[in-house]
C-alpha cells in the first residue's frame, strides 16, 4: 500500500507539518512528489487541495483510520523535487510556512487550457472530393456542402488543410458534422498545440561584439572551472558599459554547449525588452521569459517549455529563479545590488541566497554582476564565498561620463527657485540643439510628495496606513489623492479637512510636475514620463523605453526604473533633480541605497562614443555616498560604509532579524511584541532593540509593531526565529494577530 506525505495548502503554523494520506490503487501513478491533489480534512472531511512532499510504504498511523487522497489534480502543475528540497531550506531559513515556500518556488501552479491549431485535410483526391460533395447536394446534406465546397475553393495548398476555425466560424459548420465526416472517410483532422508567445515578433540580429581583454579573461576564467567540473559563485564587478551582459551571454553560450540550462536574473520588468532583444539575437527560440506580466496562460506554456526542454534559457526578474529546469548549470544574477531581489512576502528570501543554495543542490554556479555591488556581494569576495572579477573600463573604449555636483542651497542664494539648477537647464538646452537625448531622475512618483495645510500644518493621510496621501494630477490640476500602499484614492479637497482653511496646497516633487516643468521650460522638446503610473498594463515598460529608443522622444522624465541597465546611445545627459531624496529614509542601507542609484544614473550618459554629462543636484554636496558616486570611486565608497556598519554591528558584517507583529487592534499589537521581547530574553551574544511601531506603524488597517535581533551568527537568529513560531503555536488569545520574519 502506498502512503503520501501531504502539506495543506494553509498557510497556518499550527497545520505547518505533512498529514499522512493514503493512496488508492488507481491513482498511484499520478501520485508522484510535488503533484497538487485534493484531500479530505479536519473533522468535517472538508476538500482542500494539497501537494504530496513524500511517498513511502509504511504507515504512520492505524491505517484503518488514515484517510485517502480524493485525487490527483490533473489541472495542476507538478513541482520538481529539488524544488520542494529548496522550498523546505527556505521554510526553515526565513521562517515561512512549508505551504508558502511551496507556493513561492511554484511561480505556475494552475494548468491553463492548451492553446491547440486543429486543421482538416482531405482524404480524397480533389476529383473524388467533388464526386463526394455532389452527391451530399442531391441529399441536401447542406453543411457538409458547405464544408467541401470551402475546402474546393480555399487558395491554400492542399497539403496545408483548411483551419478548422474557419470551417466552424466561418462556414457555419457544426462540429458534429466534421467528425462525421472523418468517420465516413472524407476528412482527416489534425490537432497541434500552440505554445503562446510572450516574446511577439522578435527581428532583431545576434549583434555579436569581439570582447576586449578584461570580458575575454573572465570567460576563459570561468570556462576553465567549469570544465574541470568547478562550479563556484562569482561576482562581476564592473564599471557601468563594461560590457557585463556580452560576458553573460558568453558563459550562457558555453553552459549550452555542454547540454545545461541557464536562468538569467534581472531586476525589473522594464528591464525585460532590451535583455531579451539581445538574447534572442543570439541564441533565438532557446530563449523565454517568465515574469508577473505575462498571462497566466503565457507563464503557464513557458513553464511548460521549460520543463519539457524545449528552451534552454529563462530570462526574468525574481520568480524565474524558480524555473524548472532539470540540468541547471548557470545562474545569473544581473545588477545583483537591486532591492527587487529581495522578497517582501513570505517566505522574504533574497534571490541572490535562494541561487547560491539552489546552485549547491544542482553543482550548477552563480554569477552576479554590477557596477555597484551590494555590500553583501562584496564583503563574501573577502570572506571567500565569492570569486571577484573586475572591468574598470567601458567597452568599446567608451569614456566614463563627466559628472557635477550643484549645491542647491548655492541655487537659492543665486534667486534660482526653479528646481532645474542653471548649470542642468544650460546642458539641456545644448543637447537639444544636438538633437541628442536627456534622461532626467527623481525618486518619487505622483505629482508632489505630500499635500498640507499651510495654517494647521495637518498633512492628508491615508486612514488604512500611517502614509500620506500622494497627489495625482488629471487634466492640468490636481484632483486626486492616492495611497501608494494600499491605493485607496479621495479628490483633492478644497479646504483642509482638519480647520477648514483655503490655504492648502501640494509639497515636495514627483515625476508628474518635472513632466509638466519641463514641458513649460522647454516647450519644444518631446517629452516621455515612465514611472509606476505610466506602465500599467502587459506592455507598459516596453512601449515608453522602444518610443525612446527610436528617438521619437528628446527628454524621458522617470523614478528609478530609467535608471537601471538601459542602453540609449543617443543619451549624453542624465540630471538627477533631488540627489540626497533616498539619504533620508529611515534604513540603515540608505547611503548604499543613494551611492547605488546615484553610480547607475551616471551610467545612462555618454555608452555610444559621444561624451556624457551626469548633473547631481543636492543639498548635502558633501555626503560620501554622493562624492564616491561622482568620482565612480566603488572601493573608497565600500571602505567608509563597512566601517559604519562593523561600528553598529549591521549586516554584512554582523546579521539582524526583524520580527514584525500585525494586529487590527493596537492593544494587541503592543501587548503581543512585548511578550515575544521576553520570550526571546537576554543573552550575550544577541542585541535586541525594541519592540516599537514600524517604520510603517499601520497598513492596510493593520497596526505594526517590530522587534530587531542582532547576531554574528545567522543559525542563533534561525534558532530565535524557532522558538517565537514555537510560542506563538499555544498563544490562543492572539489568534488573529500574524508575525513574520525577515533576515538581512
Amino acid at each position: 500500500m502506498l502512503f503520501a506525505e501531504v502539506i495543506v495548502d494553509i498557510s497556518a503554523k499550527s497545520l505547518d507539518r505533512p498529514f499522512q494520506y493514503s493512496v488508492p490503487e488507481t491513482m498511484q501513478e499520478q501520485a508522484v512528489v510535488g503533484a497538487p491533489v485534493l484531500i479530505p480534512f479536519g473533522r468535517g472531511n472538508r476538500e482542500i487541495k494539497g501537494f504530496i512532499t513524500g511517498l513511502s510504504d509504511t504507515p504512520q498511523y492505524d491505517v484503518g483510520r488514515t484517510k485517502s487522497i480524493i485525487k490527483v489534480e490533473k489541472q495542476g502543475v507538478v513541482a520538481e523535487s529539488h524544488l520542494l528540497s529548496l522550498a523546505y531550506w527556505m521554510k526553515e531559513n526565513y521562517g515561512a510556512t512549508m505551504n508558502d515556500a511551496i507556493k513561492a518556488v511554484m511561480p505556475v501552479r494552475r494548468e491553463i487550457k492548451e492553446k491547440v491549431e486543429r486543421r482538416i485535410f482531405s482524404s480524397l483526391t480533389e476529383e473524388e472530393l467533388r464526386e463526394k460533395r455532389d452527391g451530399f447536394e442531391k441529399k441536401h446534406n447542406t453543411a457538409r456542402v458547405r464544408l467541401l465546397e470551402g475546402l474546393l475553393a480555399s487558395n491554400l495548398p492542399w497539403e496545408e488543410g483548411f483551419p478548422y476555425e474557419d470551417a466552424v466560424k466561418s462556414l457555419g459548420v457544426p462540429a458534429s458534422v466534421i467528425k462525421g465526416l472523418e468517420q465516413l472517410g472524407v476528412l482527416q483532422v489534425s490537432s497541434k498545440r500552440l505554445y503562446r508567445n510572450p516574446l511577439g515578433k522578435i527581428g532583431v540580429q545576434d549583434d555579436r561584439k569581439i570582447l576586449n581583454a578584461g570580458q575575454q579573461g573572465i570567460v576563459d576564467a570561468f570556462c576553465q572551472d567549469y570544465d574541470v567540473g568547478i562550479h563556484k559563485n562569482y561576482l562581476i564587478h564592473g564599471v557601468t558599459g563594461s560590457g557585463k551582459t556580452e560576458v553573460y551571454m558568453n558563459l550562457i553560450e558555453h553552459v549550452l554547449r555542454k547540454g545545461q540550462q541557464a536562468i538569467m536574473l534581472i531586476p525589473e520588468i522594464a528591464l525585460t525588452f532590451q535583455t531579451v532583444n539581445r538574447f534572442y539575437g543570439r541564441f533565438g527560440e532557446k530563449v523565454s521569459v517568465l515574469h508577473s506580466r505575462l498571462s497566466a496562460g503565457e507563464r503557464f506554456d513557458q513553464y511548460q517549455r521549460a520543463k519539457n526542454g524545449d528552451i534552454q534559457i529563462m530570462v526574468g526578474p525574481r520568480s524565474a529563479l524558480f524555473a524548472p529546469f532539470s540540468n541547471l548549470g548557470l545562474i545569473v544574477i544581473d545588477e545583483e545590488h537591486e532591492t527587487s531581489y529581495q522578497s517582501d512576502s513570505m517566505p522574504k528570501y533574497h534571490a541572490r541566497e535562494v541561487a547560491m543554495k539552489r546552485a549547491e543542490m544542482l553543482s550548477a554556479s552563480v554569477v552576479a554582476g554590477s557596477a555597484t555591488p551590494s555590500l553583501e556581494a562584496y564583503y563574501y569576495c573577502q570572506t571567500g564565498k565569492f570569486e571577484l572579477f573586475q572591468l574598470k573600463e567601458r567597452a568599446g573604449n567608451a569614456a566614463l561620463p563627466s559628472v557635477q555636483i550643484v549645491d542647491l542651497r548655492e541655487e537659492l542664494n543665486a534667486k534660482n527657485y526653479s528646481v532645474f539648477s542653471r548649470l542642468l537647464q544650460e546642458k539641456i538646452e545644448n543637447r537639444l540643439q544636438k538633437k541628442e537625448q536627456v534622461m532626467l531622475f527623481i525618486n518619487r512618483r505622483g505629482y508632489a510628495g505630500f499635500v498640507s495645510c499651510r495654517q494647521c500644518g495637518e498633512a492628508i493621510r491615508c486612514e488604512s496606513c500611517s502614509v500620506s496621501l500622494k497627489p495625482h494630477e488629471y487634466r492640468g490640476k490636481v484632483s486626486l489623492l492616492k495611497c501608494h500602499y494600499c491605493g485607496a484614492q479621495k479628490p483633492m479637497p478644497a479646504v483642509c479637512p482638519a480647520c477648514g482653511s483655503k490655504y492648502i496646497g501640494t509639497f515636495g516633487l514627483g515625476t508628474q510636475q518635472v513632466e509638466e516643468l519641463v514641458k513649460k521650460r522647454f516647450p519644444k522638446a518631446r517629452v516621455l514620463r515612465m514611472d509606476a503610473d505610466t506602465t500599467s498594463g502587459k506592455e507598459g515598460h516596453s512601449r515608453i523605453l522602444q518610443a525612446f529608443a527610436k528617438k521619437e522622444a528628446d527628454i524621458l522624465v522617470g523614478t528609478q526604473m530609467i535608471v537601471k541597465g538601459h542602453d540609449f546611445p543617443d543619451v549624453t545627459l542624465v540630471g538627477v533633480l533631488a540627489a540626497d531624496l533616498s539619504l533620508n529614509a529611515g534604513d540603515y542601507r540608505a547611503a548604499e541605497r543613494t551611492f547605488e542609484l546615484l553610480a547607475q544614473a551616471a551610467g545612462r550618459a555618454g555608452r555610444a562614443g559621444k561624451p556624457g554629462d551626469v548633473v547631481f543636484q543636492t543639498y548635502q554636496p558633501g555626503h560620501y555616498s554622493i562624492t564616491c558616486a561622482a568620482d565612480g570611486d566603488y572601493e573608497s565608497f565600500y571602505r567608509q560604509e563597512i566601517s559604519v556598519r562593523q561600528m553598529l554591528h549591521y549586516p554584512p558584517v554582523s546579521n539582524i532579524l526583524e520580527i514584525l507583529v500585525f494586529s487590527k487592534e493596537q492593544k494587541k499589537a503592543v501587548f503581543l511584541s512585548e511578550l515575544i521581547h521576553k520570550q526571546i530574553g537576554a543573552e550575550e551574544e544577541i542585541t535586541i532593540l525594541g519592540p516599537g511601531d514600524a517604520a510603517l506603524a499601520k497598513l492596510r488597517d493593520f497596526y505594526r509593531r517590530v522587534i530587531y535581533v542582532k547576531a554574528v551568527q545567522y543559525r542563533k537568529l534561525c534558532k530565535i526565529k524557532d522558538c517565537v513560531e514555537e510560542f506563538m503555536r499555544g498563544q490562543e488569545d492572539y489568534r488573529d494577530c500574524m508575525v513574520t520574519f525577515r533576515f538581512n
